[in-house]
């Protein structure tokens, strides 16, 4: 049995996983105002406590402890993240003074990638991405059977441009596929498209739940709504380029589609998207285009990935 932790903006997530991938006990916290360093390791380590407990195991019953950390990590230490203030942190070598385990640290779509990729829509494959649509877009390589970090900050695949000169993106260049092709974007095009067409069913929807969500615009164009319809045609466009670009830069055979917009309907989303890739693809040109598919573990692929880093780091 190995540990999985999952570090949210949010909230703090422990999963003992089994040799099977199968989550034993699976805890939660919130993440709650951050003091120091020191107090968050505490907290990590509460929080295995309690998983422990769940599960009925001891810590003589564990192999390793993995972590997902939203930023870049390298050696056990982290070097930076953007939701929470601990950069230049070696983590490991804290958590280890509460479990003489072997701890391994990654970035979370590095980990949900791991996960996917041993136990989940990537399994059998040597070339393997992990794409994450949520607040921003993440990714993950596993390439010729490994897992790619480079330096400890690779997968930033949200960060490359697909409109020059294009919107504006919180990492301060212009036309970088978050910014076309997160959730924000989603929402943000929703409302652009909602003061062009008053008479669009989104006004309804977003009425009724408080505010705009992406999944109000896939609601809308399956009940036949054309503003809506046009929308999710544009954003799944927008998708395309930036899966194209990653099919041209590493030829994968399996690209897996995680993150919450990832449960759109099919026929609105990855069934246009896989044609649109089809066409763009220069891989084609070999016969060879990358399936491109729902991850299949959902929201618990970084737990069971982070668990299972030890096999893949």
């Amino acid at each position: 049995m190995n540990i999985g932790i999952d570090v949210g903006g949010t909230n703090l997530r422990a999963g003992i996983v089994d040799e099977s991938a199968r989550l034993l006990s699976q805890e939660q916290i919130p993440v709650g105002n951050f003091e120091s360093p020191e107090a968050f390791v505490r907290k990590l380590a509460a929080l295995i406590e309690r998983a422990l407990d769940a599960a009925h195991a001891a810590v003589s019953d564990i192999g390793s402890i993995g972590i997902g950390i939203p930023g870049a990590v390298k050696n056990g230490e982290i070097l930076y993240t953007c939701n929470l203030p601990l950069t230049g942190v070696p983590l490991a070598a804290m958590l280890r003074l509460y479990f003489d385990l072997p701890i391994y640290l990654e970035n979370d779509a590095n980990c949900a990638a791991v996960g996917e990729w041993l136990y989940g829509s990537g399994r059998e494959t040597q070339n393997f991405i992990m794409v994450t649509l949520g607040t921003g877009i993440g990714g993950g390589f596993i390439l010729n059977g490994r897992l790619y970090s480079g330096s400890g900050m690779a997968g930033e695949i949200g960060h490359m441009v697909i409109e020059a000169g294009g919107f504006p993106c919180s990492c301060g260049r212009c036309g970088c596929w978050e910014a076309y092709s997160s959730a924000p974007a989603l929402i943000r095009m929703a409302y652009a498209a909602m003061e062009k067409h008053p008479d669009s069913i989104l006004h309804e929807l977003s009425g009724k739940s408080g505010g705009m969500d992406g999944r109000a615009v896939f609601q809308a164009a399956e009940m036949g709504d054309s503003t809506a319809l046009e929308l999710c045609r544009t954003y799944g466009n927008y998708l395309a380029e930036g899966l194209t670009n990653l099919a041209n830069l590493f030829d994968p055979e399996v690209i897996a589609i995680g993150g919450g917009i990832s449960g759109a309907p099919e026929h609105l989303l990855l069934m246009p998207v896989r044609e649109a890739v089809r066409q763009k693809c220069y891989t084609g040109h070999a016969g060879r285009y990358p399936q491109i598919v729902t991850a299949a573990l959902g929201g618990q692929a970084g737990m069971i990935g982070a668990a299972s880093l030890g096999n893949a780091i």
